[in-house]
């Protein structure tokens, strides 16, 4: 090729890439300065101070359009009577819990949980954010579309902790307290149906991870379902019966065994794991499982056993009286 053509041919890429810079930079220029327009005409002026993960916020004393960025905190919501406007959307279709049917009707998709969408969220003129992340980077941003609260998250065994948070920003503290005691009056009367029909049978929780090396992984005693299956009373076997700082065990196909137990309920993320989990059910090893062998394995749905919020734990407890009371 000559030379001038190769000049001529390194030039244009050099202009559009600097078009392309520029264009990019002028949007996100114009959101923020849209952002900082919406958040100084929406500013609360009867507002309670929240303090929070990145610092304070003056949150409205009744905010009615909140936008959720994280599934826990949709559950809150809607356990505290509460229906928000936005939210993120993380389901596949076959993924979606049943708890939320019915629930989240007319509530817009503003994008998923690692990548929220700033541009709807602005569309939608929100009055409060609630984020629930350890990543600090957007929340400048959000700030100026509207109030924004948020805090960290170490994974479901915070799920206490967060629902707490969410009824002090939207001072719902009674709302939190009845829901609560109908939590506590279900697994009550979820041990009274139970009686002493599995006293001395061993449980196993584990959800299946397809990916890469195949590995189930079991939420212990200090997680969201496994705390639930403590509460009701129901042992884990010995290898799950077990309390460690990150509240999860890794568990390879190889060491299969330790699954098992009595009974045992596994979740799925998606396809992929329950096209492996098929493959595995025709192996030699799985067959020798006990609880295999007597039929007590139950599937169950991930997106509700992991979603770790009131509304989900409720649902949990619905699944333990299908499987373990309803079921002969």
């Amino acid at each position: 090729m000559p030379v001038r053509k190769k000049v001529s041919h390194a030039i244009i890429i050099f202009l559009l890439a600097s078009l392309t810079t520029f264009l990019f930079s002028a949007c996100n220029q114009k959101l923020t300065e849209n952002a900082a327009n919406v958040g100084e005409l929406s500013h609360p002026i009867d507002c309670r101070m929240i303090p929070h993960l990145v610092g304070e916020t003056c949150v409205p004393q009744n905010p009615q359009r909140i936008i959720t960025l994280h599934p826990a905190t949709l559950g809150n919501l809607l356990a505290l009577g509460v229906k928000p406007i936005g939210t993120i959307n993380e389901y596949q279709k076959s993924e979606f819990p049943k708890y939320l049917e019915n629930k989240i009707d007319g509530v817009e998709s503003v994008g998923d949980v690692t990548q929220p969408n700033l541009e709807k969220i602005l569309q939608l003129k929100p009055d409060l954010i609630i984020n629930l992340s350890d990543d600090k980077s957007i929340y400048p941003l959000l700030s100026k579309i509207a109030p924004t609260v948020q805090t960290g998250w170490e994974g479901p065994r915070q799920w206490k902790e967060h629902f707490s948070f969410v009824a002090k920003v939207l001072g719902r503290e009674d709302a939190y307290q009845q829901a609560w005691n109908y939590y506590y009056q279900r697994i009550q009367q979820l041990k009274a149906a139970l009686g002493n029909r599995y006293q001395n049978q061993k449980f196993s929780y584990v959800y299946l991870q397809a990916s890469n090396h195949p590995i189930f992984i079991s939420e212990l005693k200090n997680i969201f379902a496994g705390s639930i299956l403590n509460d009701a009373g129901l042992q884990r076997t010995k290898v799950q019966d077990v309390l460690i700082p990150n509240g999860y065990l890794f568990i390879p196909e190889e060491e299969l065994s330790k699954i098992d137990g009595d009974i045992i309920f596994i979740g799925f993320y998606g396809d992929d794991d329950e096209k492996f989990f098929k493959k595995l059910q025709q192996k030699p090893l799985w067959k020798t499982l006990k609880a295999v062998q007597e039929n007590h394995v139950y599937l169950v749905n991930l997106s509700t056993w992991r979603e770790s919020n009131l509304l989900a734990a409720n649902a949990v407890i619905d699944d333990l009286y299908k499987y373990l009371v309803n079921t002969p």
